[in-house]
């Protein structure tokens, strides 16, 4: 691949020893100033922008594992040696976290390459090609804006009017070194969640139904699904979610194991696409290495760090497939379970699948006293069958919420399901206290890095740091 696409190469400050990354794949770069000048550029940068997508920092590890870590009470346990996430899992972040100060930054470096690739448009050759660079392009940075405000931000209606700060919306390329949000003010929660779904709505109209394993309408939907659900507008989040299933493009896997064990399989919807040479890490990043704990020849694949909780393994019903087939006792420890939906390094990344989306169309059915598509006892079932469970003729919400804990655990959602769901996360010390956590916590929040604060006198920093 030409290194035609926009890198600003960043070095990540405020790591302790016990942070080092030992096998850090340095970014490829370009001048930061380079326009990209031909259509085969834009497509490299396009190409490269994906491949920012499964950086460690962003889908590759963190955007999955941030989520899971901040709601660890009674699910799982961190017992790793890097203090970043350690900091997460037991919310005590200061504003030189690690994990927090990387996320961002390669954050804003993946808006940077597709707000490149936005305002180079003019040197596409039809309109075909045109409509497909701009929409993957506006996908890439609604999906971004839309993560990052989940974790940068207070959530979603912790005021009235979501006026708290949100991101900076940049929407046009740097041109030099710093980073692209340089001297932007963080705009209000509500404005940012305004621009991602307009460039997701615009990424729907301009994407075809098929791209191969690259976004297509119906990731951009899928998502515009998510977003929704996030805002607790579940007419749109049940339109979205409905045509993403009603195309037909998408069928649920007979095991709960396929989506995680083949690539692009019919159940996923987006994923991110690795291979044993070029994925998130298989020392020190990367969920295999967080999650797992395979005994393989006498000797553990994964570190381990990531310890289900016996209390939330024991929850599951006995015979549910997801308890046989994606738990399992691990390498490290009699009766430490781990989690089976990572254990090949090189392996895709799931990010959103069918058998979410008939979860939203079933609970945003159940809160609309609706049936659009089918029934709330339909999508519901399909999912737990597919689980071996018995199906449950007249469900309630309270039943399609738990089966989104079971079947999504591990997936990057749980810190914003509480925080969509304004549930409190209870910490209980081993002297028998409690510690209560609300979902408008500050300590939910990530802090903004020191050096954009810095760099940048109009932002900033969150409540806390």
């Amino acid at each position: 691949m030409k290194n035609t696409f926009l890198y600003i190469a960043i070095l990540l400050l405020g790591l302790t020893s016990c942070d080092d990354r030992l096998n850090i794949n340095p970014l490829q770069t370009i001048d930061a100033g380079q326009a990209l000048s031909s259509e085969q550029d834009l497509q490299s940068a396009i190409i490269g922008a994906y491949g920012q997508l499964g950086n460690a920092a962003l889908y590759g590890t963190n955007f999955n594992l941030l989520a899971e870590l901040q709601a660890a009470e009674d699910y799982i346990t961190w017992r790793g040696t890097f203090q970043g996430y350690r900091e997460v899992a037991t919310k005590t972040m200061t504003f030189a976290n690690s994990e927090a100060n990387r996320t961002w930054i390669n954050g804003y470096q993946t808006i940077n390459t597709v707000n490149n690739v936005l305002a180079n448009l003019d040197k596409t050759t039809g309109a075909t090609t045109r409509s497909q660079i701009e929409g993957e392009a506006l996908f890439i940075r609604g999906i971004l804006f839309f993560e990052l405000v989940r974790y940068y931000a207070q959530p979603w209606g912790a005021t009235a009017t979501n006026s708290q700060p949100g991101l900076p919306l940049v929407l046009t390329p740097s041109t030099t070194v710093e980073l692209a949000n340089t001297q932007v003010p963080r705009s209000t929660v509500a404005q940012t969640y305004a621009q991602a779904i307009d460039d997701l709505t615009k990424a729907a109209s301009l994407l075809p139904a098929d791209n191969g394993t690259r976004a297509d309408k119906f990731s951009a939907l899928a998502f515009l699904s998510r977003v929704y659900l996030q805002q607790a507008d579940y007419a749109k989040a049940l339109d979205a979610a409905n045509q993403v299933i009603a195309s037909g493009s998408y069928r649920l896997n007979p095991g709960v194991s396929a989506v995680f064990r083949n690539r692009n399989t019919a159940e996923s919807i987006f994923e991110i696409q690795q291979n044993d040479q070029n994925n998130a890490g298989s020392s020190n990043d990367g969920l295999t290495t967080f999650y797992g704990s395979v005994p393989i020849d006498g000797s553990p694949l994964g570190r381990g760090d990531v310890q289900i909780n016996t209390s939330f393994v024991n929850s599951f019903s006995a015979t549910d497939a997801r308890r046989t087939e994606l738990l399992y006792i691990g390498f490290r420890g009699t009766n430490r379970y781990y989690s089976g939906k990572f254990t090949n390094f090189g392996d895709n990344i799931p990010v959103i699948r069918l058998a979410e989306l008939l979860l939203i169309r079933a609970e945003c059915n159940l809160r609309l006293n609706s049936a659009t598509g089918a029934t709330p006892a339909a999508d519901l079932n399909a999912v737990r069958t597919r689980a071996n469970l018995a199906p449950i003729a007249t469900p309630t919400l309270a039943d399609v919420l738990q089966e989104r804990v079971y079947e999504l655990a591990f997936e990057g959602l749980r810190i914003h399901d509480v925080k969509r769901l304004r549930q409190t996360l209870i910490r209980r010390n081993a002297d028998g206290t409690e510690v209560r956590y609300p979902w408008t916590d500050p300590n939910l929040v990530l802090p903004i890095p020191k050096r954009e604060i810095d760099v940048n006198p109009a932002i900033t920093q969150n409540e806390g740091y």
